[in-house]
């Protein structure tokens, strides 16, 4: 549903505020420059939300109040009331009347964007910034650290991915940050003084903007107190120093919900590529295995016939990837795929060592492996 928001206040300048702070949500911004508009567009329109500027010409605020609250099919409307910081004590006099909140002017955006989200749930607009879907999107990182080389090192350690990585040094810093740019994910320093790591935490999960974003605590490894803090108070995951830069790049596509079968997989006519890299660690282990049966299914589903697992860039063999290859062979003939294996020099004289791999018969490139493919789709 999308809401409507009605903005009555004589300030042109205020109601061009309050649409800019609302332009990423899914709602319509109704204008009124006095009471007696308001109630117009009140009664025309039946908003979900109303607010209302205390100090009016030609009908003001509070006159409008009462005649909203005096009219049955609008007094359920919920109210906040815009005043200047002289009339907040009026705004506490007519709360009676029937307000759900009030703000003094001048506000920040991010403030009337919260209070609002506490009664309709704001929801994101389709054309507002696209969350990375891919682990070759583009996204903003903020790393929240005052140890320059910590930050220096997480920078240096993802520059090959398409990712933004930006560091402050502060908690006021990174809320300044937040209010300005669409963040992704956020890595704050446990060590911060005097715990403001948790306090930081506490005030990016009450802003609309930050309420669901992944927040990590970047902590010593031997810190099991900061640790077990930082899972109790609910951070999405906990990244140790010193930082494992591969590590880390998992832990962050998987709280960004990133697809990574990009890195693995991909489609050339009728053939299905699966290729690995030089280091099959436990982690890409994981990956391809998650993602295998899925592709070939997809791959099947699209009237494909082959496959081709390149490994040519891999330096060793060891039973952890024979175990995930195995899988892959399994799952492509369980339906019908016919395959090849691409390899190396080193990997033929490793396979000479294992039992399940002494067979195994490797093609020096994808195009030799193709043409395999081809024979045996011919023969069979």
């Amino acid at each position: 549903m999308r809401y409507k928001i009605l903005s009555v206040d004589d300030s042109k300048t205020v109601r061009i505020i309050i649409k800019k702070a609302f332009k990423l949500f899914d709602c319509d911004i109704l204008e009124g420059a006095n009471g007696v508009e308001g109630l117009a567009i009140a009664t025309k329109e039946t908003p979900d939300i109303i607010l209302l500027d205390v100090t009016m010409p030609v009908m003001d605020g509070v006159e409008m109040l009462t005649k909203l609250k005096s009219d049955p099919a609008l007094k359920s409307i919920p109210v906040i009331m815009l005043t200047a910081e002289g009339g907040k004590e009026h705004v506490l006099k007519i709360a009676k009347i029937g307000v759900r909140d009030y703000i003094v002017k001048p506000f920040k955006e991010e403030l009337l964007v919260q209070k609002v989200g506490r009664i309709i749930d704001l929801k994101p607009i389709t054309d507002a910034p696209a969350k990375a879907k891919s682990i070759f999107d583009p996204a903003t990182l903020l790393v929240v650290e005052d140890k320059p080389a910590i930050f220096a090192q997480i920078k240096d350690g993802l520059k090959h991915t398409p990712w933004q990585v930006h560091g402050v040094a502060s908690t006021g810093e990174a809320i300044d940050f937040c209010g300005r740019t669409a963040v992704d994910l956020i890595m704050i320093s446990l060590s911060l003084p005097d715990e403001s790591a948790f306090t930081l935490f506490r005030v990016l999960r009450t802003n609309l903007k930050t309420k669901y974003t992944p927040i990590f605590g970047l902590v010593v490894k031997t810190d099991a107190a900061a640790q077990q803090m930082a899972q109790q108070v609910g951070f999405t995951g906990i990244a140790t120093k010193p930082i494992d830069i591969p590590e880390l790049e998992s832990k962050i596509a998987k709280a960004m919900n990133l697809d990574t079968s990009l890195r693995y997989f991909k489609t050339e006519g009728d053939m299905l590529i699966m290729s690995l890299p030089e280091v099959c660690t436990p982690t890409v282990i994981n990956e391809v295995t998650n993602y295998l049966k899925s592709k070939v299914a997809e791959a099947v589903d699209s009237g494909m016939s082959k496959a081709v697992f390149d490994l040519h860039e891999v330096k060793r063999l060891d039973m952890p990837l024979i175990k995930m290859l195995l899988t892959a062979m399994q799952t492509c003939r369980e339906v019908a795929l016919v395959y090849s294996l691409v390899g190396n020099a080193t990997l033929m004289a490793d396979c000479k060592g294992y039992e399940d791999t002494r067979n195994w018969q490797f093609h020096e490139n994808i195009e030799e492996a193709r043409q395999n493919l081809q024979k045996q789709g011919a023969t069979a």
